[in-house]
This record gives structure tokens, sequence and C-alpha cells, in this order.
């Protein structure tokens, strides 16, 4: 039987989100294990009036390409790759793998190779989507082998995630709408300050939001969402920070972070574990060195962590930064191959001040 829960999803996500208009092109991305979820959101385009397209793609596919393709086979780009981002109205993609672990054992270097092939596309899709011109959301369709990542039955992590992205059932937009009113306010705050000082284990961090924007995301571009972000001035950023909960890249989980900023640059990182694959990706491009996203999580509803960043980053309690590409609406100027979030708990005795003022303690706003 269909859980009726996924259907609601699908509708929030096409008729929210993305809000799908008549004769908009609409990409839906994903694996052929999220089948039931892939086809709720294109039946629901078609109500709507839209275009969809399924771009179906395989987590055996993509390894073996960096496993076995040549340098000149990874980094290259097809032109149906090309489309999307440069020219449909909307893309949905829909997070799920049969094995996270697949990438694994890929040589750094060859993921390297990938990502900078590929952050042209990135770019467009960014400064579309800063334009208005390209709407998008990213949502999870629940799989054993993310159930097995969180430490969860199938079923258990099916409430997990149902939660997260619909807390109230009967009205999953209402609480989205409701969010989105409580984070303005708390933007409003921040409106016209610069200096941020961030106290944790191991943290003590400055950066500047002198002339940037913050964004209030609640529903739109993630599902689950709940937080709001800023692109930090880019040379502004200065001290350490230890992140309490592993970065996933790729399959490549990179635990006990610490790094040391100096004029808005990683100077120095180190890792308890796969600090290998750190230091590669920290030398993508320029750009991965510097923060291209400062943002706060304000999910209640996510209290634990999962290995997967869709969740993980809008933990209530939690801050994160970006390593690499900037949001232009935010005023950020940063561009890079990468967007690697990591995340820090402040919930046992970390601070956030803003120009000097107490606006964040033990993972709850102050103000």
């Amino acid at each position: 039987m269909a859980d009726a829960r996924l259907e609601k999803l699908a509708d929030m996500l096409v008729n929210y989100s993305v809000a799908v208009k008549r004769d908009d092109r609409v990409a839906i991305v994903g694996e052929n294990i999220a089948a039931p979820l892939i086809n709720a959101v294109y039946a629901m385009v078609l109500r709507a009036g839209g275009h969809p397209i399924v771009m179906s793609r395989s987590g055996e596919t993509q390894e073996l390409l960096l496993k076995y393709g040549s340098r000149e086979q990874i980094e290259y780009v097809h032109e149906l790759q090309r489309i999307i981002p440069e020219q449909y109205d909307v893309r949905i993609v829909i997070l799920a793998g049969e094995n996270s672990k697949a990438l694994s054992n890929i040589p750094p270097e060859r993921m390297v190779w990938y990502d900078q092939s590929r952050s042209v596309l990135m770019q467009t899709m960014m400064q579309r989507s800063a334009r208005g011109e390209f709407r998008w959301v990213v949502a999870p369709y629940p799989t054993h082998s993310m159930a097995q990542d969180a430490e969860m039955s199938l079923s258990e992590y099916e409430d997990f995630v149902y939660r997260a992205c619909m807390p109230d059932m009967d009205d999953p937009v209402g609480y989205w709408k409701k969010a989105a009113r409580e984070q303005e306010r708390i933007i409003e705050w921040l409106k016209g300050r610069d200096k941020v000082h961030i106290l944790g284990r191991e943290t003590d961090l400055h950066l500047s939001i002198a002339g940037r924007t913050f964004i209030s995301c609640a529903g739109r571009n993630n599902m689950p969402d709940g937080e709001i972000f800023t692109g930090p001035v880019e040379n502004s950023v200065n001290g350490q920070v230890y992140f309490s909960y592993p970065a996933i890249e790729s399959g490549r989980e990179v635990a006990g972070i610490r790094l040391w900023f100096e004029d808005g640059r990683v100077v120095k990182a180190t890792a308890e574990h796969n600090e290998e694959f750190l230091l590669r990706t920290l030398d993508t491009d320029p750009g991965a060195r510097f923060v291209g996203e400062f943002a706060i999580g304000t999910n209640e509803g996510i209290q634990r962590f999962t290995r997967e960043i869709l969740f993980d980053e809008k933990i209530g309690g939690s801050f994160h930064i970006a390593l690499g590409a900037g949001y232009p609406e935010t005023g950020s100027r940063n561009e890079s191959a990468i967007h690697w979030d990591m995340v820090c708990d402040l919930r046992s005795g970390g601070e956030i001040r803003v120009d000097g003022e107490l606006f964040y303690k033990n993972g709850e706003f102050a103000i």
C-alpha cells in the first residue's frame, strides 16, 4: 500500500517548494530506487500544467566512471547535462541510494577532476537561481542505506524523514509559512550588523556579515528545511573551528575536522579520519579554501546526526559553514566547484555574539 505521506510530500514539493506553473520545464532527477516518490512528483507536475522529464541516474554508473574513466572521460560534460541549469525552469532532485559508501575507495584526485569540470554548471545554476530564473529543491526518499547510516530501522527512518519534512502533517505548508515568519524576525534583527564571533568547543571564530543578506530557508530549496544563512565577507574569517560531526562528501566520511583561518582562507586543516581526502578537496580550486556560507540550523524536529547533510545542517542548535561556492543572492562572491557543508553543535556551552551583543546561546536564540 502506498504511503499517504509520500503523496503529501510530492504535493508540497511541486506546489509549494518550487511552485510549478503551466508550461514550466521541470527536470526530476533521482536514482531508480526512488521511483515511488519520483512517480508521485511526476504526476503532480502534470497536474500543475508543467512539462516533466525524469533524469534517472545510478550510483553504479557514477562509480564506474570514477573508477575506470580516463581524466578526459571524467571531466567530459555532456550537452544534455548543461541544458537543465542553463535552460530549464525547475529542477527537483530526489536523494536516495542503495549504498552510500560506493565511492569511498575512489582516489581523491579523481573526485577533484569531476568537481572541477562541473564548476561552471554550479555557477550558472546559482546565478540563474539568484535572478529568479531557476527554481530548485532537494528532497529525500528513505532507503535502507540511509537508515543504516542513521542507525535506524527503515520504518524508524521513514518516520524521522516525514516528521522532519512535515512537522504538521495536517497542514505542512502552513507550518513552513509560520517558520518563515519567525526566521524573518531573526533576519530583520541581523540587518545592518557586522561582526560575528562564534565560541564553542575548540572553536573561536570571527567573521563579517557587513553588507551581506541573510536568507530564510523554510521549505523552498531544501526539504526538510530550517535554517538562515548568508555568505560572509570573503577575507573576514579568522580563527579556528572544530566540527562536532563528521563531514560527508561523495560517500567519504571525514571526522574530527579542525580548520584554521587567516584573512578568510583555510591555512591549516586536520582530520582524525580521512585527512588526505579533506586536504585534496581543499585544493580543488582557489575558492575551495574560502567560506561561501555561514548558517544556523533551526529545525527543532531534527535533533540527531544522521550522516545525511540535507538533515544534519538543519539540526536545531547547530551552525554550519560551507567551504567553496557561495550563493550570489547573499552577496557572496566566492566561486568554486565545491560547496561542502560542515556542522558544529552549539547546544552545550556554545554562543554567538553579533557586534558584541549576545545573539545565540546553548543552541537557542537570545534576542
